[in-house]
């Protein structure tokens, strides 16, 4: 009976495994890529398990057709040894194969993917589709064949297949970002807010690096909202008989009527602007395809798009401009699909160069909607050409009303823009500079508040280096901000005084890019600077000892005529005033004539007698003048009695604590213990109160940086 109970127990610890090897080959050959993955890890498991040691074996033996429950314990235990080694062994072999097998159809799959893609480039979504589908039935666990797919899908309006196909890739990869993106992008399409904003949240939580994107898809989904419950409220309005809401409708399609005297459009648009009071009237604008009278209606589009319009075809332009800024304000929708409109997008550069002052003030108001905001700003760049707009835009300070003044307001905004700033680069040496050099030679001619405003935005645009680079190189440029620091002498008028102040700041940014050029016009720069060093005008002031510190290290001969005109007399009078900016600028330039002109040298000396100037400047908080002082006070040293002087100061003791790494600047300390060596070596008696200080071992670990002296 014993004996029955154990071959029983052997039986159906044997079927049970039967069953789990039926579990794990179903697995391998599931559909679902996470079952199979599952299987295929379990099997290569107890591969390694049979490697490293046998299980105990089953006293089973079992016939592929017929279960023999009669057979001896040891002949079932013999058979199952048998079958459990050789199960393994074709398991083991299987895995070979299949491991063959995948590298092969990732190969087609990749090649399919590479088919599909190429079609999707052309718009061909369907053989996109198609090939995608291929790829995966050749491998079903390529995440990359999901979203791709689903991308296909999407643009094929197939919303639920397309979100079928993000599942399975977050199947494939839980942490797919482009998976979350699409189905995000499908769930705003369904209008489902809520489930897209999940997606997208989940991106950043997957990678908080994609915040950019994030807000990006959130601002998207916001704005979508926003204009279906505008478009809710304004039907429900139209559906209540509110008489603001039907006239404009009731406009529209008299607008609509076909081959009218162009005087009847002009003024139905006239109508239907006073018609447009708020957001609901701008929607039904929207809705009931205003947008579409320049495509449908002929006479329309033919007045506005006209290259020379006569006086009806202007007013026609002046009405539509002006009833978009109605319907576009504060309405990030319509403004979208007023820019997006090929005409618009096509007439707006040439409306802005038209030379009719009624359709360039108008059109600078429209353009002047766009950057009230992020959004407005980024649909302006994304959607416009706007290579020559900085070209077109800086003609408008030959302008003597509110013209120039729009203008450069936009032409402020767009320089915020990095692509604006890329496509500057097209036109610059071919058309800007040429038109900015006539208008800086031009300074008494034009309008001035708006030419300074202009010199200010292409000294910005500076800070791209190619631009800098274009402008430094050149010498047209250079010659045109000369002449107008020469007629500043003679016109003294506050608006001229801004453009000489920003023509100083141009100069100065375009000075961080040496060559050749500004080397020839050096002395003609520094010697303008140390005329101007006498303005009543501290702001013109500052900027000339600032375009100094930065001209001079370009030219010897320009530190010879400086020194001559007694550059340093007067740099430590201002450094004796005080003022940051100033002090920063100040010392800078007396270290560059200092550092090798030795008549420089000897007027510091004379000048700030037991340098007292220079001691308040090393006890500065800023570390750049302190080791500019540092520096000049070195290079005086060389100069007879200049180290004597210093005997009853506490000059040791400040280069001292610098040198001693109070610096956090390497060169500030290098400078500081370079002037410590040299006022030791000029005068000895300094030794005593380093000693007294025990600074000499300080020196010493300084050394390194006074192998000149």
């Amino acid at each position: 009976m014993l004996a029955d109970e154990e071959q029983e127990e052997d039986f159906q610890r044997f079927l049970r495994r039967v069953d789990d090897i039926t579990n794990l080959v179903q697995g391998l050959n599931s559909t679902d890529p996470a079952v199979k993955e599952k299987a295929v890890a379990e099997t290569e498991k107890r591969l390694r398990d049979q490697e490293t040691s046998k299980e105990e074996e089953s006293k089973t033996t079992v016939n592929r057709t017929v279960i023999n429950t009669r057979a001896s314990v040891k002949d079932m235990a013999n058979a199952e040894a048998v079958n459990t080694d050789g199960f393994l062994a074709i398991l083991e072999q299987d895995a070979k194969e299949r491991a063959k097998r995948r590298k092969r159809n990732e190969h087609l799959a990749n090649a399919l993917k590479g088919k599909g893609n190429d079609a999707f480039r052309k718009g061909d979504y369907v053989i996109a589709i198609q090939r995608y589908t291929e790829g995966l039935e050749k491998l079903k666990d390529k995440q990359e064949l999901y979203t791709n797919r689903a991308q296909a899908y999407l643009k094929m309006h197939e919303y639920e297949k397309a979100i079928g196909d993000c599942e399975w890739a977050l199947k494939c990869n839980e942490k797919c970002i482009k998976a979350y993106f699409l189905m995000g992008k499908t769930h705003l399409a369904l209008k489902r807010y809520s489930e897209s904003r999940q997606c997208y949240e989940k991106i950043l939580q997957i990678d908080p690096q994609k915040e950019s994107l994030f807000k990006d898809c959130m601002n998207e989904v916001n704005l979508e909202e926003k204009r279906m419950k505008d478009e809710e409220r304004a039907m429900s309005e139209v559906q209540s008989g509110k008489l603001a809401a039907l006239s404009i409708k009731e406009l529209l399609q008299k607008l609509d009527r076909p081959d009218q005297n162009i005087l009847y459009y002009t003024g139905g648009i006239r109508l239907l602007t006073e018609a447009v009071k708020g957001c609901t009237e701008q929607t039904l604008f929207r809705t009931n395809n205003g947008f579409s009278i320049l495509k449908d209606n002929e006479i329309v589009r033919r007045g506005f798009c006209a290259e020379r319009k006569n006086a009806a075809e202007v007013d026609l332009s002046v009405s539509l401009l002006v009833l978009w800024q109605a319907v576009c304000a504060g309405n990030e929708e319509n403004q979208r699909l007023l820019l997006t409109h090929p005409d618009v997008n096509a007439q707006l550069p040439k409306l802005l160069s038209s030379g009719v002052s009624e359709i360039q003030k108008e059109t600078l108001a429209l353009i002047s909607l766009y950057l009230e905001n992020e959004n407005g700003r980024r649909l302006l760049v994304r959607h416009q050409d706007l290579t020559k707009w900085l070209q077109i835009l800086m003609t408008f300070v030959n302008s003597t009303d509110a013209r120039a003044s729009s203008a450069m307001n936009i032409l402020s905004d767009l320089t915020e823009e990095e692509r604006f700033r890329t496509q500057c680069r097209v036109m610059l040496s071919t058309g800007v500079l040429p038109l900015f050099t006539h208008l800086l030679t031009s300074a008494k001619l034009v309008n001035q508040a708006a030419l300074a405003r202009c010199i200010g935005i292409m000294g910005n645009l500076c800070a791209d280096v190619v631009i800098r680079m274009q402008m430094a190189e050149c010498r047209e440029c250079w010659q045109a901000c000369l002449k107008l620091v020469d007629e500043y002498f003679d016109v003294s008028t506050p608006k001229y005084q801004d453009c000489l102040f920003a023509v100083l700041g141009l100069i100065m940014n375009l000075l961080l890019e040496p060559n050749v050029i500004i080397q020839y016009f050096a002395v003609d720069i520094s010697g303008r600077c140390m005329s101007l060093l006498r303005d009543k005008d501290e702001r013109i002031v500052t900027r000339a000892i600032g375009v100094l510190s930065r001209i001079l290290p370009a030219s010897s001969s320009a530190v010879e005529e400086v020194v001559k005109r007694g550059v340093v007399k007067k740099m430590i009078k201002f450094l004796k005033a005080g003022g940051q900016i100033t002090s920063n600028y100040g010392i800078k330039t007396l270290s560059i004539c200092t550092r090798s002109n030795r008549q420089a040298q000897e007027d510091l000396v004379k000048s700030d007698k037991r340098f007292n100037v220079l001691l308040k400047l090393l006890d500065s908080e800023d570390e750049m003048i302190v080791g500019n002082a540092a520096f000049c006070l070195g290079q005086c040293l060389v100069v007879p009695g200049a180290a004597t002087s210093l005997l009853n100061s506490n000059v040791v003791m400040i280069l001292l604590k610098h040198a001693g790494g109070d610096a956090t600047r390497p060169l500030v300390q290098e400078n500081a213990a370079i002037a410590l060596g040299k006022l030791c070596v000029a005068e000895p008696r300094h030794i005593f109160q380093l000693r007294k200080l025990n600074g000499l071992a300080i020196l010493n670990s300084s050394m390194k940086y006074v192998h000149s002296i």
